[in-house]
């Protein structure tokens, strides 16, 4: 199996590389971002590119992939709703739909989050975004779209998140995790469970479009 991968050097894209250089059924693995990741490995292959919604030129690079792992993203925090969907929607959609033309019927795995809003119409704008962004994926021809729904995520392996209230968060109940996740396993799953559910879907193994924490979990074996 061969990935594409949006996203590494964030917290959970770390994880899902982590989980794809460590698992025999994936062969290769691309990452494309803005900066280089600083990991070395014999199926890992970098692109850097500035400007991520310009993809032109590369449609050969692209070509003949059985997934698309998309975990970039940013916190809504503070931001207006239009520079949010910038990101959010209008990257998104102009990655799938290049990866819609360039390999047809890959797996587009979507970390979206907890709480998206599939209507669309509701009053909190990340998740009204997020949704909007699931439903135009979902609806988009050339792929097959699963949308990931984790709550809090654990980071493992010495893996860190970038955004400086998650970081606190982790490290004040770091030691109540891990129980914290056997007694919620709805609400809380881990970098490392995510990025196997991902391979797992890629696998053709999720019977279901809309993966909230529990089936993440279940996906990964947890």
């Amino acid at each position: 199996m061969k990935v594409i991968l949006f996203g590494a050097t964030g917290m959970v894209g770390r994880g899902v590389l982590r989980e794809c250089l460590r698992d025999a059924v994936v062969e290769s693995v691309l990452v494309i971002g803005r900066t280089t990741v600083g990991v070395t490995h014999p199926k890992l292959r970098e692109i850097v590119r500035a400007d991520l919604t310009d993809l032109d030129g590369l449609e050969g690079e692209l070509s003949g992939y059985d997934a698309c792992f998309f975990c970039l993203g940013v916190s809504s925090a503070g931001m207006k709703e239009a520079a949010y969907r910038e990101v959010t929607y209008d990257l998104t959609l102009s990655v799938a739909r290049t990866l819609a033309a360039s390999s047809p019927g890959l797996a587009f795995c979507y970390v979206s989050g907890q709480g998206t809003d599939s209507s669309a119409r509701g009053r909190v704008m990340w998740a009204r975004v997020k949704g909007e962004t699931e439903n135009a994926l979902l609806a988009l021809d050339g792929v097959d779209a699963y949308m990931f729904r984790p709550g809090l995520i654990q980071p493992l392996h010495g893996i860190t998140s970038k955004t400086r209230i998650y970081r606190l968060v982790y490290a004040a109940t770091g030691r109540l995790l891990p129980l914290l996740r056997k007694l919620a396993p709805r609400w809380i799953t881990t970098t490392e469970q995510v990025g196997l559910a991902m391979v797992a879907v890629a696998r053709g193994e999720s019977g279901v479009r809309v993966l909230e924490t529990e089936e993440i979990n279940r996906l990964a074996g947890a």
